[in-house]
Formats: C-alpha cells, sequence, structure tokens
C-alpha cells in the first residue's frame, strides 16, 4: 500500500509541476494575443484622426470609449521629433497625449516598446512588471503621411491571470488530497481483499503439499488471481489422480511382485520333493520361467521411465522401413495370438518402402507395448491390423498404426491412457506400458495418439520421414532381438 500511494503520489507532483506552469503561460499569451488583436482593430479611428486639428477632449473622449468598449487601459502617445531630421523619431521618452484612466496604477506604457513598434511600422507586445505587479501591454503605431506621428498602447493588468492561477492551484491541491485520501482507502479496502484471496489460495495450496486433494481450490474471479487459482485447481486435480494412480500402482506393483515371488518360493519347495517326475518337473521350471519375465518385465519398465526422466535414455537416428520392424515384432506374438485366438496381420500401404528417421529398436519397443495391449485389454478372437506407410497428416511424416476390433477405450479412461500409473481397468499390469510408449516417441520427434470407439480402436505412431536412400544391410531389423528379449518373451 505505501508503494501504492507513493507512485499516486508521485503522479499528482508531476501533474501539478506540469500543468500549473503551462497554465499559467497559456493566459498570460492568451492575454497579449486579446490585446494585439484589439490594437491593430481599434487604432484606426486614431487613423483618422491623425493629421488633422483634435480637441484634446475629443481625443480623452475617444480614449475612454475604446477603453469601455475593450475592457483595457488606452494610452494616446506622441513621439518627439529629431529636430536634425525630422522624418526620424528622437531617443527621448515618449509623451502621453491622452489617458482612458488608471489601469495598472502607476505602472506606465513601455518607452522601450512604444519606439520598438513606431520603429518597425507594426504592432509590438510586451509585460512590464514593477513593485509585483504584471501589466501586458499592445502598441501600434498612429502612421501620418508614411511616417509614425503617434502610437496607441492597450494595456491590461495580469493580476487577474495570477489569481485565477493561483485559484486553480488551490482546487488542483484540495481535489489532489481527497483524490490521494481516496486512493489509499480503496488501495487500503483492496489489498484487503487481494490478501485475504491470497491466504484461501495458499491454505489450499498447503492442503495439496500435505497431501490433501480432496478439498477444491475455490476460483471466485476472472482476474489474474482467478486464473491463478483455476491453475493451481487444475494441478490439484491433475496431482490427486496422480497420487491414486500412484497408489494403484504400489498396489499393483506389489500385486505383480508378490505372486511370482511367493509362486517361485512354493515351486522351490516343491522342486526339493525328490520324488517329483520329470515332465512335472519341467513344468514347474517352466512356470518358475515365466514369473521371472514377469518381474523382470517391471524391473525393465520401471528402469526405462526412469532413463526417460533422467533425460540419459540413448536413442540411434538412423533411416528404418517401418514395414520390417512390424514383420519382426508381429511374428514374436503369433504364439500368444494363438493363445488368445487372436489374428495379427501386417499391411503396408503402397508398394514403395516407407522409412522413418528413428531408433529401430525403440520403435519394435513401442509395437510390443500396442500389440500386447490389444491382447491383453480384448476378447478373445480379437483381429489386429498392424499398417505401415506415410503418414496421412500432411506432413513429411510416417506411420505404424495398430487398429484391433475390440470393445475400445471408454471416454473416462481415454484421456487418460497415456498417464503413468494408469490402468484403465482391473487388468493386470503396472499401467508404464503406454507412458513410455508416448515418450519414447516424443524422444525421437515423433508422436503417439489415440482414436477409440466401440469396436475400433487405433494407435498411431509418427515419426519424421527419411530421405536418404535404403540401406542395403537390413539383418539388424530383421534377425532375432537379443537387446530385448525379456519384453518380447514377457509379450
Amino acid at each position: 500500500m505505501l508503494l501504492f500511494f507513493s507512485i499516486t503520489l508521485g503522479a499528482l507532483v508531476i501533474v501539478y509541476f506540469y500543468v500549473v506552469p503551462q497554465l499559467e503561460s497559456n493566459l498570460k499569451s492568451q492575454k497579449i494575443s486579446e490585446l494585439e488583436r484589439d490594437a491593430k482593430t481599434y487604432s484606426r479611428p486614431f487613423q483618422q484622426a491623425v493629421g488633422r486639428e483634435v480637441a484634446a477632449r475629443e481625443l480623452d473622449t475617444l480614449t475612454r470609449n475604446l477603453a469601455e468598449l475593450t475592457g483595457a487601459r488606452v494610452t494616446l502617445l506622441g513621439l518627439p521629433v529629431d529636430e536634425l531630421d525630422p522624418k526620424s523619431t528622437a531617443e527621448s521618452p515618449p509623451y502621453v497625449i491622452s489617458d482612458s484612466g488608471d489601469v495598472g496604477g502607476d505602472l506606465q506604457p513601455s518607452s522601450e516598446n512604444v519606439l520598438n513598434a513606431a520603429k518597425g511600422r507594426d504592432t509590438r507586445t510586451t509585460t512590464k512588471s514593477e513593485s509585483g505587479r504584471q501589466l501586458a501591454q499592445a502598441a501600434t503605431p498612429i502612421l501620418y503621411q508614411g511616417e509614425p506621428a503617434w502610437v496607441v498602447v492597450f494595456s491590461e493588468s495580469l493580476d487577474d491571470v495570477a489569481k485565477n492561477v493561483a485559484l486553480i492551484q488551490r482546487q488542483f491541491l484540495i481535489a489532489g488530497a481527497l483524490a490521494l485520501a481516496v486512493a489509499v482507502l480503496s488501495a487500503f479496502y483492496a489489498s484487503r481483499a487481494l490478501a485475504r484471496r491470497v491466504k484461501r489460495l495458499e491454505q489450499a495450496v498447503e492442503e495439496v503439499a500435505a497431501g490433501n486433494f480432496s478439498e477444491p481450490i475455490p476460483v471466485d474471479s476472472e482476474d489474474e488471481l482467478g486464473q491463478l487459482a483455476r491453475a493451481f485447481g487444475e494441478m490439484q486435480q491433475r496431482l490427486g489422480r496422480l497420487d491414486e494412480a500412484r497408489k494403484e500402482f504400489i498396489a499393483n506393483a506389489s500385486h505383480e511382485l508378490r505372486t511370482p515371488i511367493f509362486s517361485l518360493g512354493g515351486f522351490v519347495e516343491l522342486l526339493q520333493d525328490e520324488d517329483l517326475d520329470e515332465a512335472t518337473r519341467a513344468e514347474f521350471l517352466a512356470t518358475m520361467g515365466e514369473q521371472l519375465d514377469r518381474l523382470r518385465g517391471l524391473a525393465t519398465d520401471l528402469l526405462d521411465l526412469s532413463r526417460l526422466d533422467a533425460g540419459s535414455l540413448e536413442l540411434e537416428r538412423e533411416p528404418v522401413p517401418l514395414h520390417l520392424v512390424a514383420d519382426r515384432v508381429a511374428s514374436e506374438f503369433a504364439a500368444a495370438a494363438s493363445r488368445n485366438k487372436s489374428d495379427i496381420q501386417v499391411t503396408r500401404e503402397g508398394s514403395e518402402t516407407v522409412e522413418a528417421v528413428c531408433d529401430a529398436e525403440r520403435v519394435a519397443q513401442i509395437l510390443r507395448i500396442l500389440i500386447s495391449n490389444a491382447l491383453t485389454h480384448t476378447s478373445e478372437g480379437t483381429s489386429i491390423v498392424v499398417e505401415a506407410g506415410p503418414a496421412d497428416d500432411g506432413e513429411e511424416t510416417a506411420g505404424l498404426t495398430v487398429t484391433d476390433d475390440g470393445p475400445g477405450i471408454d471416454r473416462e479412461n481415454a484421456p487418460l491412457v497415456f498417464d503413468r500409473f494408469h490402468t484403465g481397468n482391473t487388468a493386470r499390469g503396472s499401467g508404464l506400458g503406454l507412458a513410455i510408449a508416448r515418450e519414447l516417441a516424443e524422444h525421437m520427434l515423433g508422436r503417439l495418439s489415440v482414436e477409440s470407439r466401440p469396436g475400433r480402436t487405433v494407435f498411431t505412431l509418427t515419426l519424421p520421414l527419411a530421405e536418404t536412400d535404403f540401406p542395403e544391410n537390413t539383418d539388424h531389423l530383421t534377425g532375432p532381438d537379443v537387446s530385448d528379449t525379456t519384453t518380447a518373451a514377457r509379450a
């Protein structure tokens, strides 16, 4: 509030020292301009009287009439003549021929201004100060046979200008003091209202920091503070969802870890029985391998997520024919699709090979996640189509789509499918696969999107289109995936 008071006071002071001097100067200039106009207009009767015999009483009457008409003091002055040069004006002061009154008191017309008007043969203006009083003057020469004979001076006191300026100064100071008081009171009440709103927002944020996401943050306006409160509210909702997802992830991860660990412990005890036949022993060992794959898969997901967050994930950027990656990954899921009575088809748009600039192994990892999700979250007999080709987004991009004819994603879960730890239903899993897939796509300067409706779900991976020639050696794309056997085995 003190800062607001200082700014308001400073603004008033600046306006005061700018407006008042300008006002005084403008009023003086206006007064002088009016006198100059009157001097030029009302000097004609004297022009008609010069050069002929005119009684002093007649000149006095004329000056008084003009003074009443213009409201100014009118003084008619004679010019001393140089005896050596009758056509020239002497340097001695001019003398008064007729005067309308005592406007300006003892202040007499400026001799210098009168002589300048006579020499210049035009109207001259000036101001004269004496004893704290000011007089504005306008002198006009009266010519006879082309030479100045008289000079008529219109004078007006500037005391009224000073009075008007002083009155305006007082009014301005009073109005400024009232405005300052109103501004301070308004600032006080406004600051208290803002402080209360900020305090409520601070308390709500403290509740969020303490882990309480149930109390909504109030939004009571559309100003900047209201927008901030709305942003905090959205953050609170996201943190709440993240907290719920975290709790669900802990429960899921605990289940994912506990089940294979308990299973492994049970099988170890069974294997210690020496009476087991070879077939049963082999079955137990196979089941133990599956449980180890589940543990290894969860560890791999968490490790990938940690690397993505830390920015330490290394990616290769090279031209990759996408249809070869799709063929390889689809073949890995042949057995899983057969058990689910599902069909996986790989198609290719057009006859030309489409290449994308990306990391082949990471693209394969994304495809494994998408196909695994399609098999996990759909019923038996689902048809899955993987298609490689140019993307139809109007840009220089290549695309991979994974389409299934399952039940689709409900509207509630559709915006959240790429969130970390979100599982969407009670299906087993950590809820990290799609989050990792999207972040991998973004790290390769691409994007992963989804469109879903009942009976059709399409995940689209878009990557930058390669402009280089197709590499002759593609063994690393069609051969077995040694570096990611864990994910393949888990799928």
